[in-house]
């Protein structure tokens, strides 16, 4: 293992404001605000105590992260992925009406709220990945803290697998907001909202995702597409 660096304007009722920031992926409380890890870390997702009768999903416009993720071809990588790729189909599929997030094949057991979210939109979106690590013993923070995952790739030296985790990625990415994403680990290569940042990273079997965390569940979490 390597270094890990880790809201429409329609009036609300009295019962209830929630604001959901984002097209096809949000997150919310409704059982409470979420315990924050630090202050650093997104809590914006997590509303207040509410009815699930009463919770109003709103879209916004989409917010992109700085650099293009299409443009991620990590060491070794398999070539340009189609130009509709499975994660671009998924997302226009559900931009139309959200639906909530079934859980994925990650353990959440200790997991923040955002890492959570990105476990489990990564297994809806990619339903060829069998296996998400979480929290683990580690003598850096990330996963212990419930901040990261594992995707692990089947046959990950193959042709198919490097693209496979190379989509993941360029997926990630494109959801960088909506995961509150911190970094993404993947054959080599250490990559942030900014754009890829050194190499000698390892991580050649599986893409680690390093999120802010947004607080950890309080049970009545809903994560919607």
């Amino acid at each position: 293992m390597g270094r890990h660096e880790l809201a429409s304007s329609r009036p609300k009722s009295p019962v209830l404001k929630a604001v959901v920031v984002a097209p096809t992926l949000a997150v919310f409380a409704l059982g409470g605000s979420a315990q924050a890890l630090g202050a650093h870390h997104d809590t914006e997702a997590v509303a207040g105590a509410q009815p699930a009768c009463c919770v109003e999903v709103t879209a916004s416009s989409p917010i992109t992260s700085s650099w293009a993720a299409s443009a991620v071809q990590p060491n070794d990588g398999a070539g340009e992925a189609a130009p509709a790729s499975r994660a671009a189909r998924w997302r226009v599929a559900l931009n139309a009406a959200p639906r909530m997030l079934p859980v994925g094949v990650a353990n959440e057991r200790g997991l923040q709220v955002k890492t959570i979210l990105a476990a489990r939109a990564v297994s809806a979106a990619f339903p060829e990945i069998t296996n998400i690590g979480g929290v683990r013993p580690d003598a850096l923070p990330w996963h212990p803290r419930g901040l990261a995952i594992d995707i692990m790739i089947p046959n990950p030296s193959s042709a198919a697998g490097i693209e496979l985790g190379n989509e993941i990625v360029r997926f990630a990415f494109k959801n960088a907001d909506r995961f509150a994403l911190q970094d993404v680990i993947w054959r080599n290569t250490y990559y942030t909202p900014s754009g890829p940042s050194g190499s000698g990273y390892g991580h050649y079997d599986h893409v680690h995702i390093t999120t802010h965390g947004g607080g950890y569940p309080t049970g009545g979490e809903v994560y919607v597409r």
